[in-house]
């Protein structure tokens, strides 16, 4: 279709307000019913336009099916001529007039496409961002739903991190911003992260999508290449917050969205020392979904894309990424290696004459004990006697250094890791303890990651019926998880 053929729905049908509640909401049980009822279109008409069959439009309007896939969505749009805000997309290509004697707009790029482009960035910002802010929390979780890629999946569309990015294939308009509001951007971006970082959960979630969605707004006018850098640089801070927020509430897919979408525009930005902290980020959630080889290659990824820039506390963080991995893969001489190497690139950190991004700020002696400590309990899970001991040694670091005030979130997961240790000494006394200690700091945060772990304790008291500390312990754990 093109903007000469206006589709088979009248202006007047589109404009109901019944109908754009129920495209707004994606609500297209209602919104098919309402086509057939005010637009005249039978089930097989919607079904030929859509490219979907009747029997799959019928269990729609029943209501036994619900629409999720944003492909589908795409085409309802496409096919019945629905403009694309009120389906929470990016406008359509048909909705551009296009004069007779203008050129043919150039083929949009795949997003995996090699080099990437800053335009697609945009796009992709715009279409991940309009389509959740229109969603309720219980929709959002639903539709969002969906597993982590793996594997080539996950890495193959990675490659373009290690080329240049290639220029923008479309004219732009003009803009107004200039550095101050680019300033004021960035300062908003990193408030947010803060909130992230220090309380989890996606209580904040729809204030960071909100800033992002503005950000891929002003990109899609013509700014300065300062300002352009500047608004790119922003939006990988406000990405990567938005992957946080997602893993938090257990959007697995999601996150992986956000993150990948934070890789490229800080790409586009020219940052290449956040886009190896990006791949770092991404690296965690691997080990934590049980996939270190993955884990393993984005931490390559990432020190052969940035290898020549990064600090030396940025080269630590990346390092214990790297022995993180290969304590889950067993393979303990690399662990031992790559921590060493950790060690001593955290030593040289605050001697140099360029200060280090302020995201980065974090990772100190304590941040550094509390991820050796990660790596020692995946050896412990195998080797308790031989290993359990040094894991919780470094936890016992770790959280005498920090607190809960600092970040629950971070203090509560090192708080489970350690009473995991101390079940796998058989010390059980000491670990209804710290999983008691764990469970209050817990309540002080509404990060989805600090409840998944503690799943990780539960099995360590059942069984042990004659421990009162244990029983409770048990019991506290189960009324944290339903709540």
């Amino acid at each position: 279709m093109d903007a000469h053929n206006p589709g088979p729905l009248a202006r007047d049908v589109l404009d109901r307000p019944d109908i754009r509640a129920a495209l707004i909401e994606h609500d297209f049980a209602a919104a098919f019913a309402l086509i057939k009822k005010w637009g005249g279109l039978s089930q097989n008409k919607i079904a030929s336009a859509c490219q979907l069959t009747p029997g799959k439009v019928s269990t729609i309007i029943g209501g036994t099916h619900r629409v999720t896939s944003f492909d589908v969505i795409c085409r309802i749009a496409d096919g019945l001529h629905i403009p694309g805000h009120m389906l929470g997309l990016a406008a359509r290509p048909w909705e551009a007039q296009q004069p007779p004697s203008s050129p043919e707009p150039p083929t949009p790029s795949r997003p995996d496409e090699v080099p990437w482009r800053p335009d697609t960035t945009v796009e992709l910002a715009t279409d991940l961002t309009r389509s959740e802010l229109v969603m309720d929390r219980r929709t959002m979780t639903r539709a969002l739903t969906g597993m982590a890629a793996t594997g080539t999946a996950l890495l193959d569309p990675l490659e373009g991190w290690l080329q240049p990015p290639a220029s923008p294939a479309r004219a732009r308009h003009g803009g107004r911003l200039g550095a101050q509001d680019v300033a004021e951007l960035e300062q908003t971006a990193q408030e947010l992260k803060h909130w992230s970082r220090r309380y989890g959960g996606g209580l904040r979630r729809k204030a960071v999508l909100g800033q992002l969605n503005d950000v891929a707004e002003a990109l899609d006018e013509h700014q300065t290449s300062a300002v352009e850098t500047g608004l790119y640089r922003v939006m990988a801070q406000l990405a990567g917050t938005a992957a946080s927020t997602a893993w938090d509430m257990g959007l697995h897919g999601r996150a992986q969205d956000y993150y990948r979408l934070a890789l490229r525009a800080a790409h586009a930005g020219g940052d290449r020392v956040h886009g190896a902290n990006i791949l770092a980020g991404m690296a965690r959630q691997m080990l934590y979904n049980g996939h270190p080889d993955d884990a393993l290659q984005l931490v390559q990824f990432a020190q052969e894309g940035a290898r020549d820039v990064v600090g030396p506390r940025v080269q630590a963080m990346l390092h214990t990424r790297e022995a993180w991995a290969y304590a889950a893969l067993g393979r303990v001489a690399g662990f031992e290696r790559a921590t060493a190497r950790a060690r001593e690139a955290l030593e040289n950190a605050g001697g140099g004459t360029d200060p280090e991004p302020y995201w980065i700020a974090y990772f100190d002696h304590s941040e550094l004990s509390g991820v050796t400590g990660s790596g020692f309990l995946n050896l412990a899970r195998q080797a308790p006697e031989r290993y359990a001991g040094r894991a919780a040694d470094e936890f016992r670091t770790a959280l005498a250094v920090s607190g809960p005030e600092v970040g629950p979130r971070g203090y509560a997961l090192d708080v489970i890791n350690l009473a995991e240790c101390l079940f796998l000494l058989g010390d059980t006394t000491s670990a209804a303890d710290q999983t008691a200690r764990a469970i209050e700091v817990a309540r002080q945060t509404r990060s989805g990651r600090v409840r998944e772990q503690l799943t990780q304790l539960y099995p360590y008291t059942v069984g042990h019926d004659t421990s009162r500390p244990l029983r409770e312990a048990r019991n506290n754990i189960r009324d944290l998880l339903s709540t």
